[in-house]
């Protein structure tokens, strides 16, 4: 494409990226236009005579790519990109990239966050003090839930990708005996994993870091979750798919796992009758998608997300997801 020609841009999803962040400004000329949030109805309309998509959760699925020959190229303004179908987009000659990396602290930092809270029982004292029990006991100090240590403690990681890889640094660094699990009926191990079977029975804690994909919906499944150590924690920062929502509910009600830390579900946002948001336990923590979002991580995303537009447009793509274009 001439470099001359200006491409048009269309984010249909501006408001998943706080408003305190700038984006920087494409090198490449260009229209651009943004709109805070798209349905799924307005998204052919508004991609009509775009050059480029900028997505973070909205679908663009065979059916939207059908109707748009113009588009060239799918910017994904997140890693995961389950919000896209791939095969779709490599049959209509549509490159996506998406943008890696960004979060590594981020992430892990809302992880381990989680795993004291949880460990420490951070929510279910606030609540006995806001409550007035302390006043009520008469002491300086009062026990109402067990409190667990983090260092000496297992965590098993799912996926080995760059955040799994970092959770697993901070772990180390806070004294967390460390597994990576191998993929689930895995015939054999490659070195730096242990069997699927082996680390959900050993880990205090769980942490899910691989993509969402046919194989690993509802990977956390009843079945797994009975398999969990009594007083094992599952944390998810991945999609909310990964887990079996119905059966995790059940296992925390029943004592069957020790708790939960979820920063996705799979509903998003979630409708307030979600049975994980109504049920008020001082076990489960759930926040709205936020683990990647401290302001350092964002900044990073969106020079990221420009660059990659550049990079394309510029000969030189980076980060691109559809190995042959024909």
């Amino acid at each position: 494409m001439a470099h001359h020609t200006p491409i048009k841009v269309v984010f249909l999803d501006r408001d998943t990226i706080p408003a305190h962040i700038t984006l920087p400004t494409l090198h490449h000329p260009h229209h651009w236009q943004s709109y805070p949030a798209t349905a799924p109805g307005d998204v052919i309309d508004r991609l009509q005579h775009a050059d480029v998509a900028i997505t973070n959760k909205v679908v663009i699925n065979e059916a939207i790519l059908t109707a748009l020959p113009k588009l060239k190229l799918i910017a994904v303004a997140a890693t995961g990109v389950n919000n896209v179908d791939l095969a779709a987009c490599q049959a209509h000659g549509v490159q996506v990239c998406n943008v890696q990396g960004y979060a590594t602290q981020s992430v892990p930092e809302h992880v381990m966050a989680l795993i004291y809270a949880l460990k420490r029982q951070l929510m279910g004292y606030h609540a006995d003090v806001r409550q007035g029990e302390w006043q009520k006991r008469g002491q300086f100090c009062f026990f109402t839930h067990p409190i667990g240590s983090v260092a000496g403690s297992t965590l098993g990681i799912i996926g080995k990708g760059a955040l799994g890889e970092a959770v697993g640094q901070l772990a180390q660094a806070v004294g967390m005996k460390v597994m990576f699990a191998e993929h689930q009926g895995a015939s054999h191990c490659r070195p730096g994993y242990q069997p699927f079977e082996q680390v959900i029975q050993q880990a205090d804690v769980l942490s899910l870091h691989c993509p969402l994909t046919d194989k690993t919906r509802h990977l956390i499944s009843q079945d797994v979750l009975a398999k969990m150590p009594q007083h094992a924690i599952l944390i998810n920062t991945g999609r909310g798919d990964l887990v079996d929502e119905q059966a995790l509910l059940y296992a925390l009600k029943r004592d069957q796992i020790g708790g939960a830390g979820l920063d996705v579900l799979s509903q998003e946002p979630a409708p307030d009758a979600h049975p994980l948001v109504a049920a008020s336990l001082p076990n489960l923590i759930v926040t709205p998608h936020i683990a990647w979002g401290a302001d350092e991580a964002v900044h990073t995303l969106a020079q990221q997300l420009i660059a990659n537009i550049d990079g394309f447009f510029r000969g030189a793509p980076q980060h691109t997801l559809i190995d042959a274009l024909d």
